[in-house]
This record gives C-alpha cells, sequence and structure tokens, in this order.
C-alpha cells in the first residue's frame, strides 16, 4: 500500500520469485475461454492449439495471438510449428 492507493506494478521485477506460476496464471486467464472448451492448453510459455479435425484450426490460433496482443504478449514466429 502506498498514500496514492495500491501499488501494482505493470513491468516484472528482476528476481523476481515464483515467476513461472505467475505467468502461468497469466496465462491462464489470458485464454480461459479457450482453455473451457478443450481447443487449447497453456504451459507455461508454450500454447497448444489442439483439435480433431483442420476445419477451425486457423481461427483458433488468430483468436490465441489476439488475446495475447491485447495483453502485449508476443509471440516468436521462429518458435512456432
Amino acid at each position: 500500500m502506498t498514500p496514492e492507493g495500491s501499488f501494482e506494478p505493470t513491468v516484472i521485477f528482476f528476481r523476481l520469485t515464483n515467476f513461472q506460476a505467475m505467468f502461468q496464471t497469466i496465462m491462464n486467464k489470458i485464454l480461459q475461454d479457450l482453455i473451457n472448451t478443450g481447443k487449447v492448453a497453456s504451459l507455461i510459455n508454450n500454447v497448444i492449439v489442439g483439435i480433431e479435425e483442420e476445419k477451425g484450426y486457423d481461427e483458433i490460433v488468430e483468436e490465441v495471438v489476439k488475446k495475447l496482443a491485447e495483453n502485449n504478449l508476443y509471440v516468436k514466429s521462429e518458435k512456432c510449428k
């Protein structure tokens, strides 16, 4: 708490403990609706789109990328398959 109200950092500090657990929580919140449908799984810094048919795959990937961009998260294209 500060005299101006609650302090909530907008940047992750160096040497932050439990970073992986915190980042997993962030990813789960961002992708919650897609995870609940069973079409997407998030594992720390990996997002897996798993559907049985190719139909609709591109739309799901677009939605994932859109949600990440809205939250100032980015995907390195060289790491994507």
